[in-house]
């Protein structure tokens, strides 16, 4: 009976997380597309290309001040007022080190990239990790307990507020110091909101000494989350020190989109896979059953949404942000691709952090990011596109290391894999296919971005009725349920 209401509590508390995980998500990247809308029509390529560059090293940083705490909190079966207390002072003291390291290494950054104006900008930019380090311990808090909500009104508050000062300061001709006065103002209200939810309050009374065993859980996760930026970021710096300023600018707006769709779903997926499937670690099956469904889940959102990014890339960007930005369109279509890839990297490797395989989860994310680096330089002077196709590719094939892993873990075999993930792979895949034949005559650039997106969303939401599909059928419940 226990068992049952422990099932029970746990498969609501998965819907209700991703649910709100995703509905919020949806909710920040429309605040973000209509704020980023206005600053690039605002703005152009040159504008963005300086924040571009500084990326990896924001990312890094970033990395290296969390330290893995917030994943080590949560893996936790009890936490004290001393872990939170720790994690709080210890990033504070960080963040103040790793500041002055980077304020004193600007000069190093500009030379290498040969732009000068990064020595005043990034040290202006590397204050929002003094900001961030108050949040930290916050913010662990709310995703141990699973305070989806809250957390989601954080996003929404500090995207909100961030946009309109960075709208206001673009007005007014400061360009990229106002999309860096944006990123600091965007933590800050974060970081500030979080506090408000969190009962937790630190104290001047500091034992170190949770550090250790939190640490301990935490290095590989340090290390692993410095690579897995790396990765992330790598195309950016590869293209500022062998592109122009412009076609940083280029690449980081399509980033940016291709952000915005791929967060959606990856937030509602980080949002409660590794806490949940840390709950049910101690029974295989269990976790199993969990992780398929979620990673149907994942699948059946996943698919159509980047797919059809890929489709009405060029529309989209075009209608909405203007032709000045038709290079970032071409990047986009390419990104996209890999965009509906990305979450089911992402549910794996929260499936290993659940297990305690943080070593796997480091070696494998530090062997790709090499590997990553080595082939972007050997093909930087093929070109853009080529490069980022490849890394694109190079990225999705990784997947099978991934899952070789996963399967050591659960046993979840390829055919078990593909039950879940290939048939939505299939139909978003023929349905943008379709779209695409359908309104290939359509000569009007807006009359075709709406008419892309209704009929392939048409189209998808029909077959899977037809189908059956259960992930489907559990969304329009849970729809139908709260309505009432």
């Amino acid at each position: 009976m226990k068992e049952s209401a422990a099932n029970s509590n746990l498969k609501h508390a998965v819907a209700k997380g991703f649910l709100w995980g995703g509905m919020s998500n949806a909710v920040c990247q429309l605040l973000s597309l209509f704020f980023g809308i206005y600053l690039a029509r605002l703005l152009g390529p040159d504008d963005y290309g300086p924040i571009g560059m500084l990326a990896i090293f924001s990312a890094i940083a970033g990395s290296l001040q969390d330290s893995g705490f917030v994943m080590a909190i949560a893996n936790r079966k009890e936490v004290t007022h001393d872990d939170y207390n720790a994690v709080f002072w210890f990033n504070i003291i960080i963040s103040l080190v790793m500041y002055g390291g980077l304020y004193a290494c600007a000069p190093l950054i500009a030379g290498f990239f040969n732009q000068p104006i990064l020595v005043e900008l990034s040290r202006y930019n590397f204050l929002g990790f003094v900001v961030a380090a108050f949040g930290i311990a916050p913010s662990a808090y709310l995703f141990r307990e699973l305070k989806v909500k809250q957390k989601s009104i954080a996003f929404i508050l500090s995207i909100a507020v961030s946009g309109v000062v960075g709208i206001v300061m673009a007005v007014n001709g400061y360009s990229y110091w106002g999309i860096a006065t944006q990123s600091i103002v965007y933590v800050l209200v974060r970081t500030i909101v979080c506090w408000c939810f969190t009962p937790w309050r630190p104290t001047l009374k500091v034992n170190f000494a949770p550090l250790r065993y939190l640490f301990a859980f935490s290095y590989r996760l340090l290390i692993t989350n410095v690579f897995q930026r790396f990765n992330w970021n790598i195309f950016s710096f590869i293209l500022g020190k062998f592109y122009s300023r412009a076609d940083v600018g280029n690449y980081t707006k399509s980033a940016e989109w291709f952000n915005m769709g791929g967060e959606v779903v990856n937030g509602m997926v980080n949002a409660v896979a590794q806490p949940v499937l840390a709950k049910v670690v101690d029974d295989n099956e269990r976790q199993l059953r969990v992780f398929r469904k979620m990673l149907r889940f994942t699948a059946f959102v996943a698919f159509p949404l980047m797919f059809g990014m890929s489709l009405v890339s060029k529309e989209l960007i075009v209608v909405i942000i203007t032709s000045k930005w038709l290079e970032s369109a071409k990047m986009l279509q390419i990104l996209a691709v890999w965009g509906a890839f990305m979450p089911l990297q992402s549910m794996m490797t929260n499936l290993l952090v659940s297990r305690g395989r943080s070593r796997t989860f480091m070696w494998c994310t530090i062997v790709q990011g090499l590997l990553t680096l080595a082939m972007l330089l050997t093909m930087s002077g093929f070109g853009i596109k080529p490069m980022l196709a490849a890394y694109c590719i190079f990225n999705i094939l990784w997947l099978s290391v991934w899952s070789y892993f996963v399967k050591k873990e659960i046993s979840l075999t390829i055919k078990m894999f593909l039950r879940d993930t290939m048939p939505y792979m299939l139909l978003a895949a023929a349905v943008m296919l379709a779209t695409s034949c359908m309104t290939a005559s359509i000569a009007n650039m807006y009359l075709l971005l709406v008419s892309r997106i209704a009929i392939a969303a048409l189209l998808y939401v029909v077959v899977a009725w037809v189908a059956k599909s259960d992930e489907l059928s559990e969304i329009i419940d849970f729809l139908f349920k709260r309505n009432k």
